[in-house]
């Protein structure tokens, strides 16, 4: 931490003291068990009420260290308060809209903006006063999203904390950091937890892939978060863009001299903050760090990603229990159920993969060419990543993850996207605007002669 920071730190930890010897003058006791929940919403309320600086950051302080003692049931009884009691102020909002509707003018779009803002958002920024405190509003999403699914009447409020994160997480506040043998322990220690694609198994692995002069980790901090990166990205270099990710995660290959590569390969991205989900950081990455590696090795000519396709087994699975699936042929069925190998996570030998091969590749074209959600979006998490930032589907790799996590996912099936900094904002706009999925002609050949029957805006482009 830099001594600005610290002043900065020290100043509000003062001025919280000073605020909270304030509210001890006359405090009630607390009460216990499930009323907590409540006595955390009168503090928001006397939060929101107040205007003194230090009783505000003394109560913001207060508010957050009494939600970290609530249980599960109390948490959520919290976020229902949120919900309910601190929506926009109904009176203030019917008066302006009375107000713009009798004199329309920029003064009464200006009220009624502000009168139409959820008085929430104005109380996680006064949250926000307290030292340490957006570490502990981004925890505090994340135990709100692990409820989210079953509770949908709390969207309104997730929805509020992703708009303010928007905001205080935006590009402007980003640093990237280059993560190297250098790097402090406790940052390594992260990465090494955080990894989500392909496990680093210990501090080996791991200095093999942040040390070796053909290797490459990039990541994003905010200076509110100290010494906790937000996203990072595992780059190799290598002469020509890979199939397959054993070679590029391999401790014992003998490194390539930089001066030789000619492919700069993206083969793990991992968000690290859950609290942060929804808030877009990786397309930035990305664009920083092909900048930032073209600039230290100009002989790069190929940006693109080895990616895994988590859904795909599941999907194909879904499709072989569906006896009407227009998916799968008859030869498709008979091959995948001759692999008794499939059945799990094993690998089938190196004969039944060759005979497999040409099935995975026509049905992953599918998955990625033709198959759409119930919102018309490709199934693909990664698949959206990548395309939604200008990227072309690239090639398809049958057996290209072998692990046994690979073969659980998509039956091993890896993919390549490629960075074409001349067509980025071209394919982003196709995929956006149109819904089309850029792919090279070499994965094109790899659909179904049926499949050039599908509307024409699923069809896939050419890059």
């Amino acid at each position: 931490m830099d001594g600005g920071t610290s002043f900065f730190g020290d100043l509000l930890g003062t001025i919280a003291e000073r605020g909270r010897a304030l509210l001890d003058r006359g405090r009630e006791r607390r009460p216990a068990g499930e009323a907590r929940a409540a006595s955390v919403a009168l503090l928001c309320e006397r939060l929101l009420s107040g205007q003194g600086e230090a009783s505000g950051v003394a109560l913001a302080q207060e508010i957050l260290a009494a939600y970290a003692g609530l249980r599960t049931g109390e948490r959520i009884a919290f976020f229902e308060t949120l919900a309910t009691a601190f929506g926009p102020d109904a009176a203030r909002l019917e008066a302006a809209l009375a107000a713009h509707h009798a004199a329309p003018s920029g003064r009464s779009v200006a009220e009624l903006h502000a009168a139409s803002e959820p008085r929430r958002q104005e109380l996680i920024r006064r949250f926000n006063l307290a030292p340490g405190a957006t570490a502990r509003l981004v925890a505090m999403r994340a135990d709100l999203l692990g409820v989210l699914p079953r509770r949908r009447d709390l969207t309104e409020v997730d929805r509020d904390f992703t708009h303010l994160f928007a905001s205080w997480f935006n590009r402007g506040f980003l640093v990237l950091r280059r993560i190297d043998w250098s790097t402090p322990a406790n940052v390594l220690e992260k990465i090494i937890r955080y990894e989500a694609v392909h496990e680093i198994r210990d501090w080996n692995d791991l200095r093999a892939r942040v040390d070796s002069p053909d290797r490459r980790c990039y990541a994003f901090f905010h200076p509110a978060l100290v010494d906790e990166p937000l996203i990072f990205v595992e780059v190799a270099l290598t002469r020509e863009a890979p199939s397959a990710i054993a070679p590029i995660l391999d401790t014992t290959r003998t490194p390539l001299a930089p001066e030789s590569a000619r492919t700069a390969v993206f083969y793990s991205i991992s968000t690290c903050q859950t609290g942060l989900g929804g808030v877009s950081f990786g397309n930035f990455l990305i664009k920083q760090v092909v900048a930032e590696i073209s600039r230290e090795f100009p002989n790069l000519k190929e940006f693109v990603t080895l990616s895994p396709v988590p859904g795909f087994r599941a999907w194909v699975e879904a499709e072989r229990a569906d006896p009407a699936s227009k998916v799968l042929t008859p030869d498709d069925r008979g091959a995948l159920a001759a692999i008794p190998a499939l059945a799990g996570s094993e690998v089938p030998d190196a004969a039944a993969r060759e005979a497999l091969r040409p099935v995975i590749e026509a049905l992953a074209a599918h998955y990625f060419l033709v198959a759409r959600s119930s919102k018309g979006k490709p199934l693909d998490p990664v698949a959206r990543f990548h395309l939604g930032n200008g990227a072309r589907l690239e090639r398809i790799n049958p057996f290209g993850d072998l692990s046994p996590r690979g073969m659980a996912q998509a039956f091993g099936l890896m993919v390549n996207y490629r960075y074409l900094t001349e067509d980025i904002e071209k394919n982003h706009e196709a995929f956006f605007d149109r819904g089309t999925i850029v792919a090279s002609p070499q994965v094109r050949r790899l659909a179904r002669a049926e499949e050039a029957q599908k509307p024409p805006a699923l069809r896939e482009a050419a890059g």
